[in-house]
């Protein structure tokens, strides 16, 4: 048994994921409350990863930050490194992947929060941003959690795009989807089967975790209301 595709997987997951977080609201939090011209196209673009193949993200990242792309060779002149066939690509990979199901799961429950509330908090002479951090986030919390733990678990079974870009490095790129494309390929049944099923359990173990969470919120709200009532 070999644990290094589940700590790799674990580690691009974790990159992407800490991106995820802080792009994700943030943009959610501009999506949701500012209008422009094109805005409609521009939410078309982040929502794009979600409905092209994820060997289509692939093909751009590499074509981006390959040798002769123009990030690539950025990153070849200033710092004489280079990301490609790494597990910082696959990170990339995962993050845009994954990226429209936190967006998506943000922007939702930004926009269920009472305006009422935010009205409110105004008149009193809060800022935006002071609203943003002591009502919106709070109240979307929820949402928020379950977005981020979809979008972890898109980031740790992604495999197209990691594949174009990370490939199949062995103790460097071999992420679990990875591993079990090519156990596959190689008649290894029983060994893609044990990776199958450990990232299941964790996925499993996540959504488990979320469900738990979701409702302990829901039952405490509901004594806070019965609370007041009383």
């Amino acid at each position: 048994m070999d644990f290094v595709p589940i700590i790799l997987s674990l580690q691009a997951a974790g990159i992407a994921s800490f991106f995820l977080i802080i792009f994700g609201i943030l943009v959610a939090k501009f999506m949701s409350e500012v209008d422009f011209i094109g805005k409609d196209l521009v939410e078309g673009f982040l929502i794009l990863p979600l409905v092209v193949p994820p060997v289509v993200i692939g093909f751009i990242l590499l074509v981006l930050l390959g040798k002769y792309g123009p990030i690539g060779m950025l990153l070849e002149k200033l710092f004489n490194t280079s990301i490609v066939f790494t597990i910082y690509a696959a990170s990339i990979a995962s993050f845009l992947v994954a990226f429209p199901l936190m967006y998506k799961s943000a922007r939702s429950a930004f926009e269920g929060v009472d305006e009422n509330l935010k009205d409110a908090a105004r008149t009193l002479g809060a800022g935006n941003w002071k609203i943003f951090f002591t009502i919106t986030l709070p109240l979307s919390l929820p949402g928020l959690i379950s977005g981020f733990i979809l979008a972890f678990a898109r980031a740790l079974g992604e495999f197209g795009a990691t594949i174009m870009v990370a490939g199949d490095i062995p103790g460097k790129t071999n992420t679990i989807p990875i591993q079990i494309f090519f156990a596959t390929e190689n008649g290894d049944i029983k060994g893609a089967g044990i990776y199958v099923l450990i990232i299941c359990i964790i996925n499993l173990f996540l959504i488990f975790l979320s469900n738990r969470w979701s409702k302990n919120k829901l039952s405490y709200r509901n004594e806070e209301k019965n609370n007041v009532k009383l």
